[in-house]
């Protein structure tokens, strides 16, 4: 049996923040990884821009520039009249006026460099929890089991998990929870790009698909909407229908329709839309999507995320280094992230019922009309209402930013 001051379950972006950023308080942190790396394609790999200020203030920011990256920095609509600009973040306060679109695991292996420099820092992969162990009412650590076949128990004054929407732990704990149905689910894959495509974020939406294409260079990385439920009898059909379905109305698709040959290339992501009515028990706090399952719309699960992680580094390292922490401490990191969580899943909700719902209808065709939809049109004429959107997509609500103890000079 291990002993560690905070126990982080779950090495994704939350994670590996959270745990780096106690590690530099001086907290003795484990942060467990049930994966032997971090390399799964079609995770999120939006790096928003109040991320990529986290990274200048932890001094990593010299380092993130040095990787594969594409900076996005609008959202173009394709009509038959061309391609409408919907949103710029060009017009952004701050540094950083996009969104990079980098491999997270090329982040994450980041982290865990600058991670394993802090003496109190412990990252052990292939190390899977499997439960909660609880003492006297108190979550007092997890079980695990390895890759090899191995198994024990890890005991400490604070577990946090960060292991996502199907998070074992919350589960274990029966910590209430509010949901909301989903309109879709969503299909992951990637389609070659071209140097005369398109540049950015491009939504295509036609009478027969909807979908998202994220421009990463040399490849673009495709969320096409499903309506919720139907993907095992769609995926009874051919799966070049996909291509076929938007490449009709998008003529610099036309020479790719082919691009798919496999249902094994289409991943899906049952889309979720959930939020615990509390984020805690004595001894265990959950964070990021173990605590608010978010919608794709807009990409910001992974943003939101890393904000509770941050919050949570600056409330409660001063507690764990006394050995003091308590549910009272858990309480301020809710308080703290649940106007940002309840807001953007309120935004969500919203775009789920007045856009996402009559795209899947077959309801609404932009990529075959002259023009935007009047709304659309009407928004993008007033700079003031123009200018929300985007910074509600790029920055948030409540941005956090390194607390003092986690800020080092750039190298």
């Amino acid at each position: 049996m291990d002993e560690t001051t905070c126990l982080v379950v779950g090495g994704g972006p939350a994670g590996m923040i959270l745990g780096l950023l106690l590690a530099r308080a001086g907290v003795d942190v484990t942060v467990l990884e049930k994966h032997k790396d971090f390399l799964r394609d079609f995770r999120g790999d939006t790096v928003h821009p109040t991320t990529l200020d986290l990274l200048d203030e932890l001094g990593l920011g010299a380092e993130f520039a040095k990787l594969p990256a594409r900076k996005l920095d609008q959202v173009a609509l394709p009509t038959t009249g061309g391609l409408q600009t919907l949103a710029s973040l060009k017009h952004l306060p701050g540094k950083h006026k996009y969104i990079a679109m980098v491999p997270q695991w090329d982040l994450l292996d980041l982290l865990a460099r600058a991670a394993d420099q802090e003496p109190s820092f412990h990252l052990r992969m292939n190390t899977e929890a499997t439960d909660l162990v609880w003492s006297n009412g108190k979550v007092t650590g997890v079980s695990y089991r390895t890759t090899d076949g191995g198994s024990g128990e890890i005991r400490a004054d604070l577990t946090v998990a960060c292991d996502g929407r199907a998070s074992v732990l919350r589960a274990a704990a029966g910590l209430p929870s509010r949901s909301w149905p989903t309109p879709m689910d969503v299909w992951w894959f990637r389609v070659p790009r071209t140097d005369i495509d398109p540049v950015g974020a491009i939504p295509i939406v036609t009478a027969r698909r909807a979908a998202v294409f994220l421009d990463r260079g040399d490849y673009w990385q495709c969320a096409t909407l499903i309506a919720k439920g139907t993907d095992e009898a769609a995926r009874r059909g051919p799966v070049e229908e996909i291509m076929g379905a938007m490449s009709d109305s998008v003529p610099w698709l036309k020479d790719r329709v082919d691009a798919l040959t496999s249902w094994d290339e289409v991943k899906l992501l049952d889309v979720q839309l959930d939020r615990l009515t509390t984020w805690y028990t004595d001894g265990l706090l959950c964070i990021g999507d173990a605590a608010h399952a978010m919608s794709p719309v807009g990409g910001v699960g992974i943003n939101l995320a890393v904000q509770d992680a941050v919050a949570a580094a600056r409330i409660l390292a001063a507690p764990l280094i006394a050995g003091s922490v308590s549910t009272r401490d858990l309480a301020r990191v809710q308080r703290r992230r649940s106007l940002p969580t309840a807001v953007t899943q309120g935004i969500q909700r919203f775009l789920h019922a007045r856009a996402i719902q009559p795209a899947l209808a077959g309801t609404v065709d932009i990529a075959g009309s002259a023009r935007a939809p009047l709304p659309i049109r009407v928004i993008r004429r007033i700079p003031v209402v123009r200018s929300i959107p985007p910074f509600l997509v790029a920055r948030g609500i409540r941005p956090e930013h390194a607390p003092g103890f986690a800020r080092r000079a750039p190298k």
